[in-house]
């Protein structure tokens, strides 16, 4: 989206996207017993990645917090469409506008909003959202956010912020002041009985499941068709794939080979949507404590070269995935923002020979069939999550490959909180892992929250949490990329951000902290028999996937039963 000085901007309801009040019936494919309330009404069931046994964390700035959290409790002011380059919807917020050099955002919020426990929410909670902590973090540019009267908020920033417009207006959740006041040490605030803005508020929370039902203090509750949702704990694809089968699932984001497996029964439908970038992660700083031959840039580079990622991409995401950019511009929505034409799409096929000859311009030997360097043997361990069998037929590949190029690789899978501890501390070599595609069409965000370093506090040592809403878990921290990064944060002219953009991308193509594989299937499915109001490829007003933060909980609000 282009901002140019002072621009207001108005936002409504999508079109076709206004729900009837209907009640929920007791008709349908899924759930039973405590699943339905005393009307008859019965949960929309969601699978979105929990895995048992669940502990209650609905803390929006919290590593473990629970999918249900962000959008369906907590929003941000906006909405924004990733899947198109669209202008945002209004949620908490109305309006807003820039001032002419950008500095400052006048926003307007809607009138008579309440809390999810009555409370008033007004221009003071949206100020103190901004200025609390965990969503202000050093270096943010935040001078001021100030409530001028109960619907208006200005903030000011010492630069200006066309570039961070989603971050800013589309991801800081809001926060009730009444709260959150008391909350001094957020990132170990449990918050089990949260107070949101949302649509629903949490009913019950077990260790296979938890509940949520109507927010009766929502701005749209008249509106509101689906009254409870219930997410449900799974340990692996194949399970919830079965729970699809048999209908006892409603909506769920998840890769699955053959798709006709769980639509035959004539309930369930599906959407493939590739936004999100699937890549190797790998701890690649030494000195900010990664330890492994990863952290040698010339491992990754050959490593890169080794992949084939046309055999990955068909074998095991049978030909859904896309083709990945090297500089994780989104094509072909982000096309304009490449600036070397070479850097488009990572090579498809394997060059071991290339590999070979990176690794010994490095000074690593063959030692029988696989390298070594000053006696030390290359070997590294590579982890995907249990359960999750694309990306584990995805790293059983790539060790295969790697090893036709002499680079030794050890598959392992590992449960879900072990694997979200390790990237979180630092403490891995290779892991098969998703990135957050970028929100809007422009890479800015994903430069800034995964390639960001220390300077723009993207990232931390081995050993601490990445901070709060940042997610460089590479530990890769490039004086030259935090440079571009926070340059780019202060224009609105397309030409100097291509040209910081492209400072960005040859660093990264070159020190590869992630080594792009392909963009995910992101394949969502949902019950379209007893539920209507779905993102559809005709109607792709929002990113589909029952996983997704803020879009998920706009989805929900979009829905009503069938009948």
């Amino acid at each position: 989206m282009i901002r140019n000085g002072k621009r207001k901007i108005a936002l409504t309801a999508v079109a076709g996207a206004s729900v009837l009040a209907l009640g929920l019936t007791a008709c349908g494919t899924g759930g039973s017993g405590d699943d339905g309330n005393a009307d008859g009404d019965r949960a929309l069931r969601v699978w979105a990645g929990s895995q048992t046994p669940i502990t209650a964390n609905y803390n929006p700035f919290a590593p473990t917090v629970l999918h249900g959290a962000l959008g369906p409790i907590y929003e941000p002011l906006f909405f924004f469409n990733k899947t198109s380059d669209s202008e945002p919807v209004g949620l908490i917020g109305d309006s807003y506008e820039y001032n002419e050099d950008g500095t400052v955002i006048t926003i307007t919020i809607k009138p008579d909003l309440k809390w999810s426990d009555g409370e008033p929410l007004t221009a003071k909670d949206v100020a103190f959202s901004f200025n609390y902590e965990a969503n202000n973090p050093e270096g943010n540019g935040l001078v001021s956010a100030e409530a001028t009267d109960d619907t208006t908020v200005v903030l000011t920033y010492s630069a200006a912020q066309y570039t961070t417009e989603f971050q800013r207006l589309g991801s800081t959740y809001i926060l009730p002041e009444h709260i959150w006041a008391d909350v001094t040490d957020f990132a170990n605030f449990a918050n089990e009985e949260p107070v949101g803005s949302g649509a629903y508020v949490v009913d019950k929370t077990t260790s296979e499941s938890y509940t949520l039902v109507a927010n009766e203090n929502f701005r749209d509750a008249d509106k509101l068709g689906v009254k409870k949702v219930q997410y449900i704990a799974v340990d692996n694809n194949q399970t919830a794939q079965d729970l699809l089968a048999a209908g006892e699932l409603d909506w769920t984001g998840m890769f699955i080979p053959n798709p006709d497996d769980v639509t035959a029964n004539g309930a369930i439908d599906w959407v493939n949507t590739p936004q999100d970038p699937t890549v190797l992660y790998t701890c690649s700083n030494a000195e900010l404590g990664c330890t492994g031959p990863q952290t040698d840039v010339a491992v990754r580079q050959a490593l890169n070269a080794a992949i084939d990622r046309a055999t990955i991409k068909d074998k095991a995401f049978v030909g859904l995935t896309g083709d990945i950019s090297p500089t994780y511009a989104l094509l072909p929505r982000d096309e304009k923002w490449v600036a070397d034409s070479a850097n488009e799409v990572s090579p498809q096929e394997a060059n071991a020979a290339e590999a070979g000859e990176i690794l010994e311009a490095a000074g690593y030997v063959k030692d029988g069939d696989f390298y070594a360097k000053d006696g030390v043997p290359l070997e590294l361990t590579l982890t995907s999550v249990d359960g999750w069998t694309d990306y584990n037929d995805a790293a059983k590949l790539i060790a295969e490959q790697a090893a036709a190029a002499g680079i030794k690789i050890t598959p392992s899978t590992v449960q879900w909180q072990e694997f979200s501890d390790s990237r979180q501390g630092g403490e891995f070599q290779l892991i098969v892992g998703g990135m957050i595609g970028t929100s809007v069409a422009d890479p800015f965000q994903i430069y800034r929250d995964w390639f960001g370093g220390t300077a723009v506090q993207s990232t931390s040592a081995v050993g601490t949490e990445v901070p709060a809403g940042r997610w460089n878990f590479s530990r890769y921290d490039n004086p030259v990329v935090d440079t571009a990064i926070q340059a780019a944060i202060s224009t609105d002219d397309e030409a100097t951000k291509k040209e910081l953009y492209g400072t960005i991308q040859t660093e990264i193509v070159r020190d590869l902290p992630y080594i792009p594989l392909v963009i995910n299937a992101t394949q969502t499915f949902y019950n379209t028999k007893d539920y209507t109001g779905w993102p559809t490829e005709e109607d792709l007003y929002a990113f589909p996937p029952s996983w997704g933060a803020i879009a998920a909980g706009y989805v929900l609000t979009q829905l009503k039963p069938v009948g």
